[in-house]
């Protein structure tokens, strides 16, 4: 266990260093000396309710979303048995974002637009479950070849399908709207409401996902395998099928679409510390939450006072990083 736990603590640090410098910076610097101070003894003062009305909220937001979307890719790329595979390859996200810019068209607001993203992307879950529902359970002999072809070209399918239905919605659109549906779009942290479901949802994902971590190892061998060493494959694959769509859906409905931060994370931690489930799911949630987070507060900050949507860095910085991860492993071959 010391290899978890040294893990754990490095991320636990890491996280608690980005949240400072989240917390710290901003067009109204804050001193790192007076963070504890404004964070626990608010004084009324101009710098503690920045701190408390806009930054924090802020950064708990993007520490619970990219945490779940980091678990989601995890997830995902044990499913399908792909490391290639992330939180949206199954259409989640192309879903959500018909519902959430279908409401934003007609001139919803928040809560109506979440409730459409939220809608939207259980739909899809529902549909690819119910259409690949016996791929699910099917077992297979060991091989390197994708476990859950249907499931994932259902996927595909609903996703090419939604993103036309998207294009209808933005060719139709009030140009007035236009500017916060592509924020939207884009993946945006500056207009979250309440970050208290993704925050709820993380830990107890966790607690649901580490009693299958070790069917989750075996399973990569292949169903075949797994089912021989007793292995349940079609329920491990419906929890993680379902934690993965959950996982991915509140992440969705908080912050919009967010793309590399479910792809790259998992890809960097295996390198790190092993493909071991026990370690890496619980290092996914803690490091895709300070990868999001620094994202973010780079976006933000940077550029003040003009605010970049956060999926455009974390795309900037994610698809070369995982080209440069790909070409090595690549060059070693």
């Amino acid at each position: 266990m010391k290899p978890f736990w040294r893990a754990i603590g490095a991320l636990l640090l890491l996280v608690l260093v980005v949240l400072a410098w989240a917390l710290a910076s901003g067009s109204a610097a804050i001193d790192w000396a007076d963070l504890p101070r404004l964070l626990f003894q608010p004084d009324g003062s101009a710098e503690a309710e920045v701190l408390h009305r806009l930054r924090l909220p802020r950064a708990l937001a993007a520490i619970a979303t990219g945490g779940l979307l980091a678990l989601a890719g995890a997830l995902m790329q044990v499913l399908l048995r792909n490391p290639l595979a992330d939180p949206y390859v199954l259409g989640l996200s192309s879903t959500a974002a018909v519902g959430a810019l279908g409401m934003m068209a007609l001139g919803y607001g928040a809560w109506a637009i979440n409730t459409g993203a939220f809608v939207g992307a259980l739909l899809a879950v529902l549909l690819v479950f119910v259409l690949a529902r016996h791929d699910m359970a099917r077992i297979e002999s060991a091989s390197v070849a994708d476990g859950s072809p249907r499931l994932l070209l259902t996927g595909v399918m609903i996703s090419s399908l939604s993103i036309a239905l998207v294009s209808l919605i933005l060719s139709l659109a009030p140009t007035e709207r236009l500017r916060g549906m592509l924020f939207w779009m884009l993946g945006d942290l500056s207009g979250v409401g309440s970050a208290t479901p993704a925050l709820v949802l993380l830990p107890v994902l966790l607690l649901v996902l580490m009693p299958f971590a070790r069917d989750m190892n075996l399973l990569l061998r292949g169903p075949g395998p797994a089912q021989m060493l007793g292995v349940p494959v079609g329920r491990v694959r419906g929890v993680i099928y379902l934690a993965a769509s959950l996982a991915a859906a509140v992440t969705v409905t908080t912050a919009g679409s967010i793309g590399f931060v479910g792809l790259v994370v998992p890809h960097v931690l295996r390198l790190l510390i092993g493909n071991d489930q026990r370690v890496l799911l619980p290092a996914c949630a803690l490091a895709g939450g300070a990868f999001l987070l620094a994202a973010d507060t780079a976006a933000r900050s940077w550029w003040a006072p003009l605010q970049l949507p956060v999926g455009v860095l974390t795309a900037l910085v994610g698809a070369p990083l995982f080209i440069l991860l790909l070409s090595r492993k690549a060059g070693r071959r």
